[in-house]
C-alpha cells in the first residue's frame, strides 16, 4: 500500500522511468484516456497501480509505486491531491 504524505514525496521523473521500463510493454497511451475511466480520485489511481504492479512479476517498493502513480497523475489523470 501507499504511505500517505510520505516524507520523501513523489518523484514523477522516476515514476516515468519505472512505468516505461516495467509497465510500458503492456500499457500504452490510449489506455489512460479519461473518457469512461474508473479512475476518479488519486486514491483510486494508486490502488490501480498497486493492483497492476503484481502483473509485472517485480516487487516494487512503496515509494516506487507512489512515483509511478505521480507520473500517471501528472501526464494523464490530473486528479486533485
Amino acid at each position: 500500500m501507499f504511505v500517505a504524505g510520505s516524507a520523501v514525496g513523489s518523484d514523477a521523473a522516476r515514476g516515468k522511468v519505472l512505468y516505461e521500463t516495467h509497465c510500458g510493454s503492456c500499457h500504452y497511451e490510449r489506455l489512460h484516456k479519461r473518457e469512461g475511466s474508473r479512475i476518479n480520485s488519486l486514491a483510486a489511481l494508486k490502488l490501480e497501480v498497486v493492483r497492476w504492479s503484481r502483473e509485472t512479476g517485480r516487487s516494487f517498493a512503496v515509494q516506487e509505486l507512489d512515483d509511478i502513480a505521480e507520473h500517471l497523475n501528472r501526464t494523464h489523470y490530473r486528479l486533485d491531491k
